[in-house]
């Protein structure tokens, strides 16, 4: 049985223009609704055709994606929705909404969350994910509809506990990590 965490498509939302930092919470509002507009790859249609059970995060992007893959979600669950930019409150200077973007992860990854999650809860959330992904790989194989970073921690969280990586997370749109259980189960402690 394998687990495979896939990232979303890419959004329909605009990554152009300048806004200043305050405003990259109500960027970040509108990202969070966006709908997914391209079709997925070949090779992300396959991978997700071997899916016996699916699980999605609830933000339109991960869900509208499993719509281009002709696919429903058994189970939406906010446990694997992605994690939250802080916000900073500056007025200036008016930068490319991709510098925030990479700014402000850079700061959160630093231990600055202000009023979002912080890394260790981030941390703890994907401990409890891959723990649920796990227990629902022994009904067959799982797919995750996610996000990016949500992904991440939760494939490092599988590698913790022996699972394998066949093809390990990547943070571009649709790509598709597969993990399968570790050779020797892990002992109770």
């Amino acid at each position: 049985m394998t687990i495979i965490l896939m990232r979303h498509g890419k959004p329909d939302h605009a990554q152009h223009g300048r806004l200043p930092a305050l405003a990259m919470a109500a960027w970040c509002e509108a990202y969070d609704m966006s709908l997914v507009a391209e079709m997925p790859p070949e090779r992300c249609r396959e991978v997700a055709a071997t899916a016996d059970y699916i699980v999605a995060s609830p933000l339109p992007r991960a869900l509208s994606s499993l719509e281009k893959l002709g696919l429903e979600a058994v189970s939406v669950d906010p446990l694997f929705s992605e994690v939250s930019l802080p916000v900073m409150r500056l007025g200036y200077p008016h930068l490319p909404p991709g510098f925030w973007l990479l700014l402000l992860r850079l700061l959160w990854l630093g231990g600055y969350a202000g009023t979002v999650e912080s890394y260790q809860q981030a941390e703890q959330r994907a401990r409890l994910a891959a723990a649920k992904l796990i227990a629902l790989s022994e009904q067959g194989n799982v797919l995750l509809a996610g996000h990016g970073i949500m992904n991440k921690l939760i494939a490092r969280q599988l590698r913790k506990q022996g699972w394998l990586a066949e093809k390990h997370a990547s943070s571009r749109y649709w790509s598709t990590a597969i993990y399968h259980p570790p050779l020797i189960p892990p002992q109770e402690s």
